[in-house]
């Protein structure tokens, strides 16, 4: 018996967005559309549910790609061990992405690796009869009203967006883009869900033709 798919859908904007290329090194570059799982992140800060997994689909380029230089004092943990110590930061450069408007979609399909789980979710997972369907219920429902259980992020947690909701009546897909191919993406270091162990997935060869990138699914990447 096929399972059935529900899909969800959602648009997004803001000033500023990075998607990093691994590539890119001490210097971050951005892809020019969100990874995969940057998708999967801005759908689950509106809901998360323990036995469901998120699939993105495809992403619409909703306005001109225009790239910036940035700079941040980065006081994260991939400084030196001496700088973290002492408590010092250090200017962090990268290309960013400038006036995104994006809109996203994706499947909302069967969690089948729960082992990871807690139990609380374990629990809410064996009350649920239909679990797709109610995710894609509950997360329409926040999407309208503007709830989400954490503020999406474009990339960085400090790039939050100025929208993000149902699609707008005046959001068109930026159709005149020239096509552009990404020979690698990253698509996620966590395949098999919660707790899982590190293992990044890579896409090749993608193409973003009329503004549109659809994504390779499950047996199907290059």
């Amino acid at each position: 018996m096929q399972q059935k798919v529900y899909q969800i859908a959602m648009e997004i904007a803001g000033p500023t967005a990075l998607f990093s290329r691994p590539d890119s090194g001490d210097s971050p570059t951005s892809y020019p559309v969100p990874t995969p799982s940057a998708i999967r992140g801005i759908f689950e800060s509106i809901l998360w549910g323990p036995d469901i997994r998120i699939v993105p689909t495809a992403v619409e380029v909703c306005a001109p790609i225009q790239y910036y230089s940035y700079v941040t004092n980065y006081g994260g943990p991939l400084r030196a061990s001496k700088s973290i110590q002492k408590g010092t930061n250090y200017q962090l450069y990268a290309t960013v992405l400038v006036d995104v408007c994006y809109r996203l979609y994706a499947n909302v399909e069967i969690n089948h690796h729960k082992r990871n789980l807690p139990q609380r979710a374990l629990e809410w997972d064996r009350k649920t009869t239909s679990p797709g369907h109610a995710y894609q219920e509950i997360f329409n429902r926040r999407l309208k009203r503007g709830q989400a259980f954490s503020i999406p992020v474009l990339g960085w947690k400090e790039f939050t967006p100025s929208y993000f909701g149902p699609f707008r009546t005046e959001t068109e897909v930026y159709t005149e883009l020239p096509d552009i191919i990404i020979p690698s993406m990253l698509k996620e270091v966590f395949p098999y869900g919660y707790r899982s162990s590190y293992d990044a997935v890579y896409s090749q060869a993608l193409r973003i033709h009329k503004g549109r990138l659809e994504f390779p699914q499950e047996g199907d990447d290059k």
